[in-house]
């Protein structure tokens, strides 16, 4: 009965059977079947079925940026007026702020702080922001907690920030004081917080938790799984895939890693009976009583908030040094749950789509260009279950400078279950920034694979368990980050054309057997289904 609910569902989200993929040249590889009898627990592909924003803003009331006095071609600063119009429907507990078609003008950047509000314009070709000043204009220099000369506007902000409004002050505070603050949930040091309960162990894929006591928790509540590690480092071993490689790892003077634990995870409540608790997502990690595990409060998330059909785009200035990014950035998503941009392009940006402490929200019809991004889409500080889907890096239109660099789909800071999905990315790498980012999706696009990964050598691994790479054409066959089961402990690469070994050559992190798998190697568009993404969705 299991093998042949295993056929049927296969078959589903394929459209296809087995003999027909073959006559169509489709082939349906082995690790698919497998996956799809566990799909919450296999070994090497994780369960992203529910990555991506699952509630739909509840905007209703109209407001026009116009009637507050924002001016399309014109050469006032439209950016008061229209942070006026985001204000006022964050008052009114939501609505769309309009702008017309046209280009307006801002010499601030927009803050969008409020719940179930959403910035339209009218479409990526017809309305743009065209921004004049930095970050570091206009918030001030941001230096490094890690120390160093490094600017943290290389990855972090955006002249579009969507950040809940009591986070966005003490942010903002922190960078003029020079208190570099922590970025996540937890707030500036990492003590925003209080334990709701104590959560039993359980294992990965679980959708349910026993926890002691549940008077505080109720469905629809937005809650931290929060996991801290151990002495010996058993949680991190338990990220990279456990076994006799992360056992012999050097986790302890791994610094930059180690300040991102413990693993901060946000989901919403699903329902509550007794003392079980269901998620709206299953567990990415075991939950042991060795790493203490609690469900805690965080600071105020933004929920249903969005931007649609615009274009940002910065005044041209030459990209900058590695590393010293002045803060010419996109759109940037910070402490955000549930949140939507959808045909938004940004232009001539240092860093072009930011997600920090960002979860469950969708990038869609996303596209970066002009010339040419440090970073066109980053993700980090430990973002989750974010998609993005049908996305552009373009070829920039000027010759980088000497001493920039550029990545391409970044991931980073123990980030898990975020998914990159029909992308074209014309310049860029699959950039895996250490901080062991593990369990994340990148399927269906094509990539002239030209970027080179960064990553501070105190992050730590490059990857760590559970990362899969599916339907990938590489159109200069480097094979640098795409091709990975010779460096990624329990991943997959499947359905990838061949591709070698040139430029940036990386070694595993990890000594021993790595346990990952290479399906249909040398093909290209030939795996069936051919978008792990959207199989996953339908399975």
């Amino acid at each position: 009965m299991l093998g042949g609910a295993v056929a049927v569902a296969a078959t589903a989200v394929t459209g296809i059977g087995a003999g027909a993929a073959r006559a169509s040249g489709g082939q349906v590889p082995d690790i698919w079947a497998e996956f799809a009898k566990a799909p919450c627990t296999h070994p090497q592909i994780p369960y992203v079925g529910r990555a991506g924003s699952r509630r739909a803003s509840r905007a209703r009331r109209v407001f026009r940026a116009e009637s507050y006095g924002a001016a399309a071609d014109a050469p006032t600063d439209s950016a008061p007026a229209i942070n006026r119009a985001l204000a006022a429907a964050g008052r009114a507990g939501g609505g769309t702020v309009l702008l017309g078609a046209g280009t307006y003008r801002i010499d601030d950047l927009i803050h969008i702080g409020h719940d179930d509000v959403v910035l339209k314009g009218a479409g990526s070709t017809r309305t743009k922001l065209y921004a004049t000043r930095s970050l570091t204009e206009l918030i001030g220099v941001y230096g490094s907690r890690y120390g160093g000369d490094k600017s943290s506007w290389s990855w972090a902000g955006g002249l579009i920030w969507l950040c809940p409004a009591d986070r966005f002050r003490t942010l903002t505070d922190a960078i003029r004081a020079r208190a570099w603050p922590f970025e996540g949930w937890t707030g500036n040091k990492r003590d925003e917080w209080r334990t709701l309960t104590t959560v039993a162990p359980a294992l990965r894929g679980s959708w349910s938790v026993t926890v002691a006591d549940a008077t505080e928790l109720r469905a629809g509540d937005l809650v931290l799984l929060r996991l801290a590690d151990d002495a010996d480092h058993t949680l991190l071993e338990h990220m990279a895939g456990g076994g006799p490689g992360p056992e012999a790892y050097s986790w302890d003077d791994k610094t930059k890693l180690t300040s991102y634990v413990p693993y901060e995870w946000p989901v919403r409540i699903a329902s509550v009976r007794g003392d079980r608790v269901t998620f709206e997502r299953p567990l990415p990690l075991d939950v042991r009583a060795a790493w203490d595990p609690r469900l805690t409060t965080h600071v105020t998330a933004l929920t249903g908030a969005g931007i649609e059909g615009l274009t940002l785009e910065a005044v041209e200035t030459p990209q900058s040094p590695h590393l010293l990014d002045k803060g010419y950035n996109g759109v940037a998503l910070q402490c955000t749950y549930d949140c939507l941009i959808d045909d938004v392009t940004v232009w001539n940006v240092d860093n072009g789509f930011g997600l920090v402490a960002a979860s469950a929200s969708t990038l869609r019809r996303t596209r970066v260009g002009g010339r040419g991004s440090h970073h066109p889409y980053f993700c980090r500080e430990g973002s989750h279950d974010n998609l993005i889907e049908d996305f552009t890096i373009a070829q920039r239109t000027v010759p980088a400078p000497s001493g920039t660099q550029l990545h391409g789909i970044n991931v980073e800071g123990l980030s898990s279950h975020n998914v990159w999905s029909r992308g074209d990315m014309r310049m860029g790498t699959f950039d895996s920034h250490r901080g062991m980012p593990f369990a994340n999706v990148r399927t269906d696009i094509t990539v002239d694979n030209n970027g080179r990964h960064g990553g501070d050598a105190s992050a730590g691994p490059l990857f760590g368990a559970r990362f899969t790479h599916w339907n990938i054409r590489v159109t200069n066959e480097r094979a640098g980050l795409m091709k990975i089961d010779g460096l990624a402990p329990y991943s997959a690469t499947v359905g990838i054309n061949t591709v070698r070994e040139f430029d940036q050559t990386d070694v595993p992190d990890f000594t021993g057997a790595l346990n990952s798998r290479l399906e249909l190697y040398g093909t290209t568009d030939v795996v069936r289904p051919k978008n792990l993404y959207d199989a996953q969705r339908t399975l």
